[in-house]
């Protein structure tokens, strides 16, 4: 396009656009559109990453009425909700730590619980959500704790890579998101 039919298209003035170009360090519009069009032929030349392509498919898949409606129910019961543990084991209970605290500054009373041998036989708490975390969802340790939060009538909500693992099938509610599993540096 020229730069009057750029201008007549999004509907400024051919002032307003060299503007733009002289702030944006281009010294008129054709410097401008060489810019562009270098940028938009790299962006062609270039694949996206592996690691965005399964982000982007994962928000595609997050993307839908049946997702939100799934979401609904968990945020129902962290709404009532009085106390929620974040629990976890190694990276997930960091990310368990991590979230506590994300929701205790938003107002919910939340505890991270990264050592999963604390004694829950003595717990006695009403009306507590449990968000177990953990990528494979099966980890010994962290199931053992999740049963004994079950047997104290806490309701369970667990975020696992895949539905089928064991604590996704223990939980009363399950968000699994389907990422390819990789191994860095000891840790997934």
């Amino acid at each position: 396009m020229t730069i009057r039919e750029f201008a007549k298209e999004i509907q400024v003035s051919t002032s307003t656009i060299l503007r733009f170009c002289n702030k944006n360090n281009f010294e008129g519009y054709s410097e401008f559109k060489d810019a562009l069009k270098k940028e938009i032929t790299l962006q062609n030349s270039r694949p996206p990453m592996e690691d965005l392509q399964e982000l982007s498919d994962f928000f595609t898949r997050a993307n839908s009425s049946a997702f939100e409606e799934k979401l609904l129910f968990a945020v129902d019961v962290l709404k009532k909700a009085e106390l929620i543990i974040f629990t976890g084991m190694g990276s997930s209970g960091t990310l368990a730590k991590y979230g506590a605290r994300y929701f205790s500054n938003m107002g919910h009373f939340a505890v991270g619980l990264e050592d999963v041998f604390y004694p829950i036989e003595t717990f006695r708490w009403k009306n507590t959500a449990v968000i177990a975390l953990s990528e494979s969802g099966e980890t010994e340790k962290l199931i053992e704790a999740v049963s004994q939060f079950k047997k104290k009538n806490c309701l369970v909500l667990s975020i696992t890579n895949s539905p089928f693992s064991t604590l996704a099938k223990l939980s009363d509610w399950n968000f699994s998101y389907h990422l390819n599993t990789r191994r860095i540096n000891g840790g997934v």
